[in-house]
């Protein structure tokens, strides 16, 4: 008989990954994603990529709001008897029980060279922190936060003009080749998974939305890195006559001013280290994206002003 994998996952980060194995014959009994959420106003309601995806493909999916003391989704998914769960971003925490109701465990594709940056915001994190590489791993779920031992890591140079966007989409194109050579050997019980050494375990947190306030005493590279980890999502930003305006894209720059200066009427700006970042996409509040060119045409902030 032929085995039975549930999927599990939300955002389009899953979706490649989803739609490789399923174009690739694997045989999804069933997709698990998030619920519809609704839009700001309350006008639309949202699927998740994973949902449509599911849909697309005819595929039956499950939404439950919550798996912790939901004895009715239990029961369900013990009904299901699949021999593989693939986890990748679902968004909930796979509770205890669940573990063990697939023959072959939970398997979860985390977007880090495990045991460094466990927790929800990974790529974020690591691009915030400077990291020359990042990746990601093939783990088996246990009861910690991506504790379980790990049969694959994958590495990818991590390039200082990749925002977390660029990054994602990278990890999940090559997770969708990349899980095909693996998961062959873990219905076989081929794999060979190896415990990670917890004594190196770094955590990344879920961004919180104030995170993205920029400090201009900072040096250049950390602005940078945290405008580009910020994107597109909460954003790094700055205030400025108790408006907000989010940083979309910004390199470095070689001039010198005091700090938080405006140092040219191409939004320039000074930092901490005595080096500048130079603003190529701006979103003030409530409006729409702008490259500088544009933003600078109608914007109060002009050279010399300190932000």
């Amino acid at each position: 008989m032929a085995n039975k994998i549930i999927f599990m996952g939300t955002p389009m980060f899953a979706v490649p990954i989803l739609k490789s194995l399923y174009q690739n014959g694997y045989p999804i009994s069933h997709v698990y994603t998030q619920p519809p959420q609704k839009s700001q106003r309350g006008q639309k309601i949202n699927k998740s990529p994973i949902q449509g995806i599911a849909e697309t493909l005819n595929l039956e999916f499950r939404a439950p709001k919550h798996l912790k003391d939901n004895k009715e989704e239990y029961e369900y998914f013990k009904s299901i008897d699949a021999d593989l769960a693939i986890v990748v971003a679902y968004g909930q925490i796979i509770p205890k029980e669940f573990l063990n109701l697939t023959k072959k465990g939970f398997i979860n594709i985390h977007a880090s060279l495990l045991p460094k940056w466990r927790g929800a915001a990974p790529i974020q994190r690591s691009i915030m922190n400077l990291d020359k590489e990042i990746g990601f791993s093939i783990m088996k779920i246990a009861e910690q936060l991506d504790t379980g031992p790990v049969c694959n890591a994958y590495k990818i140079d991590l390039k200082n003009d990749l925002n977390a966007s660029d990054v994602a989409d990278k990890i999940s194109l090559i997770a969708a080749e990349k899980i095909l050579d693996n998961i062959d050997n873990i219905l076989e019980d081929k794999a060979n998974f190896i415990e990670q050494d917890h004594s190196k375990a770094t955590y990344a947190p879920k961004i919180q939305k104030i995170e993205g306030e920029i400090n201009w005493n900072n040096n250049s590279k950390n602005i940078i890195g945290k405008i580009n980890g910020l994107y597109p999502v909460p954003g790094a930003f700055f205030i400025y006559k108790g408006e907000r305006y989010k940083i979309l894209k910004a390199e470095p720059g070689n001039g010198i001013g005091k700090t938080g200066e405006v140092i040219s009427d191409y939004l320039e700006i000074a930092c901490g280290d005595k080096q500048s970042i130079k603003i190529k996409e701006i979103q003030r509040q409530g409006k729409k994206p702008q490259n500088i060119g544009e933003f600078m045409l109608g914007s109060q902030i002009k050279k010399g002003i300190i932000i």
